[in-house]
């Protein structure tokens, strides 16, 4: 069966009007194009988009004045973080921001010291097992002192992380005490890694307490030595917390705790002597 002449008109006519209607958007979005491109061009001959201003979180960080007077698309951000973090190893992250047309932000965050490490020097060392330098104040944080690595760590590079067994092992106790309800406000004063097996903790307590009545009386300390081992530390943990608590007034008298073995061993400072 042959079709009219009539819908032989109309089927040409629908296929006429979309490719109509593709040509008209297809030639405005091409101006749409060369007029934006235009007005582009035109404002990156200017200055508009030049860094005028590098805003801080916190002042007296980093200089990043250097910015200053280039153009604020061209500057690669992330090539700008690491720079900075490889050069200032005290951060842990570093975050900049584009704020158009001109403006620089950044937000550098620190990393929180949980430990010391003595080597050459003393090296603070963040919870993912990260060297950096710390501060002078970070001495006075009463942070707890690992050592027995002198020999384990050569070159120590600030910004690097060690995953090293003795620094892992560290790290562990110093979690699990956290966690643990009892002990989490004890302090640690040594932590000693030297042989990991027989690894000791030290933790110091009041023999005498300060006498208020006189200036510049101190309270004095002892540290009591717990010997930890390095595996089943959270379990360990739990134990020491219930050992410190049933002989917190009797602690002068022990020379240490050994948890290393299946029962805990409290060996008293007199019972060298019988």
């Amino acid at each position: 069966m042959r079709k009219s002449r009539a819908d032989s008109g109309s089927f040409r006519k629908a296929h006429r009007l979309p490719f109509k209607l593709i040509s008209v958007n297809l030639i405005i979005f091409l101006a749409l194009f060369f007029i934006i491109s235009y007005i582009w061009k035109a404002l990156s001959a200017s200055d508009y988009f030049t860094i005028k201003d590098v805003i801080l979180r916190e002042a007296n960080t980093v200089d990043l004045s250097y910015l200053i007077g280039r153009d604020i698309f061209s500057v690669n951000l992330s090539k700008e973080s690491a720079y900075i973090l490889e050069s200032f190893p005290d951060y842990s992250t570093i975050k900049i921001i584009r704020v158009l047309p001109n403006r620089i932000f950044a937000d550098f965050i620190k990393r929180r010291p949980v430990a010391l490490i003595r080597l050459y020097r003393y090296f603070a060392l963040d919870k993912e097992g990260v060297l950096f330098y710390g501060t002078p104040e970070t001495k006075d944080w009463e942070l707890p002192v690992i050592v027995g690595l002198e020999t384990k760590i050569f070159g120590p590079k600030p910004g690097k992380k060690y995953n090293t067994r003795e620094i892992a092992l560290s790290l562990n106790i110093i979690k699990e005490i956290k966690r643990n309800r009892a002990l989490r406000n004890q302090k640690i004063k040594k932590i000693d890694v030297t042989d990991p097996t027989n690894t000791s903790i030290f933790i110091p307590f009041a023999v005498k307490a300060p006498d208020y009545s006189k200036p510049q009386s101190l309270a004095a300390f002892e540290n009591l030595e717990v010997k930890i081992g390095e595996d089943n530390i959270k379990n360990k943990i739990i134990i020491l917390a219930f050992l410190l608590n049933q002989a917190k007034k009797d602690l002068t008298n022990i020379k240490y705790i050994d948890l290393r073995f299946k029962e805990p061993v409290i060996k008293l400072k007199d019972s060298d002597a019988k």
